[in-house]
Parts: structure tokens; C-alpha cells; sequence
């Protein structure tokens, strides 16, 4: 075999075999960018997430009328109704003792200007807990910091 053969054999060789580790390095170095990559913007659209709930997190306060007949609160949301956005309250409500009457709740803007008003007819008795849906008008819009009073 003529040398200039066994040198171009060789020369091959070692491309195909650079290639082919370069093509290794290549797709680690893709994979773990891509992982990087993944993690931040996974980082990104939780921290993203945990923001808007911080800054829509509205005021709620229970009267006091209210925590004398043995109601508390537990936890709210703000959800869509149908044709509604923003519009429904979801409230947890705790009752200490038995309770037979009527629960509004009245919504104000960050202006304190009332934008809505809701009364449900509530019975329940002491020990008891239960979600209630203050389902507003489709117009209501219970906007970031909004202020939520129960009486």
C-alpha cells in the first residue's frame, strides 16, 4: 500500500472519529443547555406565578357583628364565572356556633367605591364549615387589591 493511501486511511480515521466525539460533546452540551434552559424557565413562570397572586390578593374582613355570632373566615379565591370575569368569590366559612340569617358580601375598588354586592341566605350549625360562591354580577370585576367586606 503506497503511504499516501495509508496517510489518507488514517487522516480518515481520526476525522470520523473527531466527528464523532464532537457530535457526542455537541448533544451533551445541547442537552444540558436545554436543562438549563427547562429550569430557568420553569423558575421564571413560577416566579412569575407567585407574582400575580401577590399583587391580586385582595383585602377581605369579616364584621364584627359577624365574629360575634361565632363566624370566622378560612380561605378565598377569585374565580370567572359564564359571561363573568373576576366576578366570584369563593369563601370558606367557619361557624363556631349555629347561624340562621343572611351573609352579603360588598365589594370596593382601590378607590373604596362599591363595585358589587352579593347576600346569601346562610343556615349552619356550630362545628360546621362549608364554601360559599358570591356569585356577582357579570359586570362586577373584583380587580387586583380590591377590598372585600363580609357582613
Amino acid at each position: 500500500m503506497d503511504m499516501r493511501v495509508y496517510a489518507i486511511l488514517l487522516l480518515l480515521f481520526f476525522s470520523v472519529t473527531a466527528c464523532d466525539s464532537l457530535q457526542k460533546k455537541t448533544k451533551e452540551t445541547i442537552n444540558k443547555s436545554g436543562e438549563v434552559v427547562g429550569k430557568s424557565a420553569t423558575e421564571f413562570i413560577e416566579g412569575v406565578s407567585d407574582g400575580v397572586d401577590k399583587t391580586l390578593q385582595c383585602e377581605l374582613s369579616l364584621s364584627q357583628s359577624l365574629k360575634d355570632k361565632g363566624i370566622k373566615t378560612g380561605k378565598f379565591s377569585i374565580a370567572d364565572t359564564l359571561g363573568g370575569k373576576h366576578n366570584l368569590l369563593i369563601l370558606y366559612l367557619i361557624f363556631d356556633k349555629d347561624f340562621d340569617g343572611t351573609i352579603s358580601a360588598k365589594v370596593f375598588d382601590q378607590d373604596n367605591l362599591e363595585m358589587g354586592r352579593k347576600a346569601l341566605p346562610v343556615i349552619d350549625k356550630s362545628g360546621e364549615a362549608r364554601y360559599f360562591d358570591f356569585v356577582f354580577d357579570k359586570r362586577t370585576y373584583i380587580e387586583s387589591k380590591s377590598k372585600i367586606i363580609i357582613e
